[in-house]
């Protein structure tokens, strides 16, 4: 569902939960962030979030570590841990056994990795396969993060690079270099635990990470509840090998056109940059890396702890007065 049509449809829900009724749900609809927070004690909240989708990818046991990555991706992005899962499933009565149990696998093993539980879940019947989780978090109430604390000055960096959208449409066009599908569905079961470990260390301000909305999409929503501009510098944006290569084949999927008509209204580019790369930063991104504003002051300590874990991140951009997005070259 498109962000437009997502906005509208939950327009009605807005008003049946007044936060004057319900102080300890830190993070719910009116807020709409990455995931739900519910305040248990002072010293504990739960994270709560869902995630699933059609394959991606021709792989069982890759399509289930992916689903799994990118449905605990938002608690990562809350600041938590993840502790339990459930499975979200819909196959084919005719999908064979053994693959419906590697996708199953797939997931189980990234939970286990996450150092969380898979407790069970809930399977349907479908002509068309789907798998996810509903994953639960824990974290600290005064340590909840959110896309509503970007400031000026702060840079923004980025824990993954962009370009699996394009590359999985690719693929199930049969037109991709296999070296490239290989490192798209590498960086997709990427878990951002450890990501999201730096940045708690580094002392961020602000996250999300990137999914369906692209970029510019998230980058935004973060934008818009910070009251700030996000600038981003399209020299310094990371991309996947092969991601160029399908933009100038034109092989964006159709949520690229929908992320572009949601949010042109607030993006700026400057001259120069071209109308495919314009259109890669609009691509929805699957189980993407984090994006955060890290404060001017600890963004050396942030550098450095990444570097020090081997562990890849890019200084993309920086944060300024103003709203919306300004992409420069």
């Amino acid at each position: 569902m498109g962000p437009e049509t997502l906005a509208q449809v939950l327009r009605p829900l807005q008003n049946l939960f007044p936060p004057e009724h319900h102080p300890e749900l830190l993070v719910g609809l009116s807020v709409s962030d990455d995931a739900a927070v519910y305040k248990l004690s002072d010293e504990i909240a739960v994270i709560q979030t869902l995630d699933f989708f059609t394959p991606v990818v021709d792989d069982p046991y890759d399509y289930g570590a992916v689903a799994a990555a990118n449905a605990m991706s938002d608690v990562y992005a809350m600041g938590g841990e993840v502790v339990l899962a459930l499975n979200i499933s819909a196959f084919p009565p005719d999908l064979p056994v053994d693959m419906t149990s590697e996708i199953l696998r797939g997931g189980a093993e990234k939970v286990a990795e996450a150092g969380g539980v898979l407790a069970g879940g809930h399977t349907i019947d479908d002509e068309e396969p789907k798998y996810g989780m509903a994953v639960m978090g824990l974290v600290h109430p005064d340590q909840v993060w959110t896309k509503g604390a970007a400031r000026p000055g702060d840079k923004v960096i980025l824990t993954k690079p962009l370009g699996v959208g394009i590359i999985t449409t690719a693929l199930k066009g049969d037109a991709t270099d296999p070296d490239h599908v290989t490192a798209a569905v590498n960086s997709m079961k990427k878990l951002n635990l450890d990501a999201a470990r730096l940045l708690r260390e580094a002392g961020v301000r602000a996250v999300t990470d990137v999914t369906g909305f692209a970029l510019l999409g998230h980058g935004y929503e973060m934008a818009e509840k910070s009251g700030v501009r996000l600038r981003f510098r399209a020299s310094q944006i990371p991309l996947l090998v092969g991601a160029r290569d399908y933009a100038d084949l034109w092989l964006f999927p159709a949520g690229t056109c929908n992320n572009e008509e949601a949010y042109k209204h607030a993006v700026t580019f400057a001259p120069g940059i071209e109308e495919e790369m314009q259109q890669l930063l609009y691509t929805p991104e699957t189980s993407g890396g984090l994006l955060a504003a890290v404060p001017p002051e600890r963004l050396d300590d942030a550098l450095e702890l990444f570097d020090a874990a081997n562990h890849p991140c890019w200084v993309i951009g920086e944060v300024v007065e103003g709203e919306g997005i300004e992409v420069i070259t």
